[in-house]
């Protein structure tokens, strides 16, 4: 099954049946703001509109447990989340379509987390909202309670020592811009850098200027290109596990599997006896 959607083909899905759960997971990083901007509001901007039919699920309280030890955004408990997810409308037996903004990195972090927990037909929509020509709507849904119970392990997960060897072994992917990367800057975690033996692939490089995934084969391509060869165990981490959801969805969608290290940056970086490399190269 395709990991993504297109904004047609929801459409038809929406008018037929069995249609999907719908979930809003609007959301945008800090940095991400133009200065003196105030805090994005995703459940505003979903007020202001959104798809027929659709759920807002807040990727900070409902999708991430509180920042610590783990990072900036470490694992839901299991059963809140599921809470979360049948409070949204989602049942095991139905399929889910995510989307946020267009940028998709939110929707990814959603499509991961359902995924790894055992939900078997989630997707995201590609482009996002920007990519949507149809209605909009302001009434906020009341929809039945789903019966989707979370089974974590569908996917593979990374930890921070997993994480370390797998870049020493296989190929760890840093999906964060690269200037991160290399440590020139670094606006929000402790130290600049990358994990020692870490691939520089930037996720905004998966997606064409309309936000939406280039072709599946230019992405094996891509990927290919850093090395991921088959037979190759591959993983991916970022600054705190969303853009790296947003990465390791272009890779299935190139047909690759892959593993997520959810702590990624923010949590590597925190210890200071784990090793930092910076440059350009991966060592």
């Amino acid at each position: 099954m395709n990991a993504i959607i297109s904004a047609s083909d929801l459409a038809a899905a929406l008018g037929g049946p069995g249609a999907p759960v719908l979930l809003d997971v609007r959301w945008q990083l800090s940095t991400a703001r133009a200065a003196g901007e105030p805090p994005f509001d995703g459940r505003a901007a979903y007020a202001s509109g959104h798809l027929p039919g659709a759920v807002f699920v807040d990727l900070d309280r409902e999708l991430a447990s509180a920042p610590g030890a783990h990072g900036r955004h470490p694992l839901p408990d299991t059963a809140a989340f599921g809470a979360a997810m049948r409070r949204a409308g989602v049942g095991s037996g139905r399929p889910v379509v995510v989307y946020d903004g267009g940028q998709g990195w939110a929707a990814a972090r959603a499509w991961w987390l359902l995924r790894w927990t055992g939900h078997p037909d989630v997707r995201v929509l590609d482009g996002g909202l920007a990519a949507w020509d149809g209605s909009l709507e302001q009434t906020v849904p009341e929809p039945a309670e789903g019966d989707f119970v979370p089974q974590p392990g569908a996917l593979e997960l990374l930890d921070a020592d997993g994480a370390g060897e797998l870049a020493r072994s296989g190929l760890l992917f840093d999906a964060r811009a690269g200037e991160r990367y290399r440590g020139e800057v670094e606006p929000i975690d402790r130290v600049g850098g990358h994990i020692p033996g870490a691939v520089s692939a930037p996720t905004t490089e998966n997606v064409g200027p309309d936000g939406r995934f280039l072709p599946a084969g230019r992405l094996r391509e891509r990927f290919g290109e850093l090395g991921a060869a088959d037979g190759t165990h591959v993983g991916v981490y970022c600054g705190s596990g969303v853009s790296g959801a947003h990465e390791v969805l272009a890779l299935a969608v190139a047909g690759i599997p892959a593993a997520l290290y959810v702590g990624s940056w923010s949590e590597w970086s925190a210890d200071p006896s784990r090793p930092v490399a910076t440059g350009a190269e991966p060592q």
